[in-house]
């Protein structure tokens, strides 16, 4: 039994830590997850002292979760002290933390994506704006917890998201510069590949619901649900990814004395005129690293330590159809309702991650933002549909909300 320490303690880490457990290592976790303490130790304790943690714990792998400590170069500061650590460094992490960086380094090496500019001077950014045809896309160049996105859809709205986001700090300093963005139409379908240094391994796609609520209205959030298989991406689709996207950036990477070790997610759109980038995140996505986790039969121990050691990987993944459904707090994405308590948890026969949860008094309440997901498997997707939101029903509280239509796209 080997001791890991999963950085994160949001939906995305239980399901990591989960899958440890199953596989039957000893489980710490940094932050705190209600439902993790139910098997694990979690621990609250500042970025800055992961690592003496770590050793202190005799910890045989750290695993980072969420997009922050790897920006930051969390894998950097652990492996000065040997300390065995999954994820990319802070110099390979920039293809999620800096938007423009991500873009600069598409365009050098012509890696198909929409036409786009970046900027830092507001005037500049304004003047662009007017004479593009809607709708665009804007984009804050740093972190925004996956909101600092806009699609906007007439120049009026245009104008007023720019210039919140560039002058009125609407990210914070994530807008202090942006990439303006043509307006991609297709499928949409996330590409998540393990990666040491040049050599790319897939795993299956899923397909996230971005939108707040049904029939993809309302704002932009972190990921309202997720579900595989998807029926419209083909193998083509994935093989078109992987060759002129995923691989000729890792590949860059690695020419740019910047290697990448870790997952790297790509955000792809199925276009008329083929498969372009909308995104490179620089770990598991959420949720759909939740719902593929379920499928995935080979160790993730050992995926992450032969990663780690250069050597070669196995992928293996069960035939069942996977959907994760999130229960968000009231008023998410923007300001969300606090302190509810969430009953009928024990009910629920299918797997549960907590993705914003509290523990008070003995009683789960919600704690904001993406609350839970819930999800299930089946032979098909039509069957884990029926079961997820038959599960769902049995949870009682009125601080919550979801959306009724995840899955129906390959249905």
């Amino acid at each position: 039994m080997s001791r890991v320490l999963v950085v994160g303690c949001g939906g995305r880490e239980h399901a990591i830590a989960y899958k440890f457990y199953k596989e039957g290592h000893e489980v710490y976790m940094i932050g705190i997850n209600p439902a993790v303490e139910e098997f694990g130790i979690c621990a609250e304790i500042e970025e800055k002292e992961i690592p003496n943690y770590a050793l202190e714990n005799k910890i045989d792998l750290v695993f980072v979760g969420p997009e922050i400590p790897l920006v930051n170069g969390l894998i950097d500061k652990l492996q000065e002290k040997n300390i065995k650590a999954f994820g990319p460094s802070k110099k390979a992490a920039q293809l999620e933390g800096s938007k423009v960086f991500s873009k600069m380094m598409m365009k050098k090496y012509n890696i198909p994506t929409a036409k786009h500019k970046s900027f830092s001077k507001y005037e500049d950014a304004k003047d662009y704006l007017e004479k593009q045809s809607m709708p665009v896309v804007l984009k804050a160049d740093g972190l925004a917890a996956g909101k600092g996105v806009v699609i906007v859809y007439t120049m009026e709205e245009a104008r007023y998201e720019l210039k919140e986001m560039m002058c009125h700090a609407k990210f914070s300093e994530a807008g202090a510069s942006v990439v303006i963005e043509e307006f991609l139409q297709g499928e949409e379908f996330s590409l998540m590949c393990f990666v040491s240094d040049k050599k790319v391994y897939p795993m299956e796609i899923a397909q996230d619901h971005k939108r707040a609520f049904d029939n993809d209205k309302g704002l932009n959030t972190g990921g309202m649900g997720a579900y595989l298989p998807l029926k419209k991406i083909t193998q083509e689709d994935i093989n078109q990814g992987v060759e002129k996207v995923v691989q000729p950036i890792v590949n860059a990477m690695s020419e740019e004395g910047m290697p990448f070790y870790g997952i790297l997610y790509a955000g792809l759109m199925k276009c008329v005129d083929g498969v372009k980038t909308i995104e490179f995140n620089v770990r598991f996505g959420d949720p759909e690293s939740e719902v593929l986790l379920l499928k995935l039969e080979s160790s993730l121990y050992e995926i992450a330590n032969n990663i780690i050691e250069g050597k070669e990987i196995e992928l293996k993944w069960n035939s069942n159809a996977c959907i994760g459904v999130v229960l968000a707090a009231k008023g998410y994405p923007e300001k969300s309702k606090k302190g509810g308590i969430i009953k009928g948890l024990e009910k629920l026969t299918t797997p549960v991650f907590h993705m914003g949860t509290k523990k008070i008094n003995d009683e789960i309440v919600v704690n904001g933002g993406r609350v839970l997901l819930i999800c299930a498997s089946g032979k098909d997707l039509p069957e884990a549909r029926q079961k997820v939101y038959n599960e769902i029903g049995k949870i009682e509280s009125e601080d919550l909300f979801f959306r009724t239509d995840i899955g129906h796209l390959s249905l």
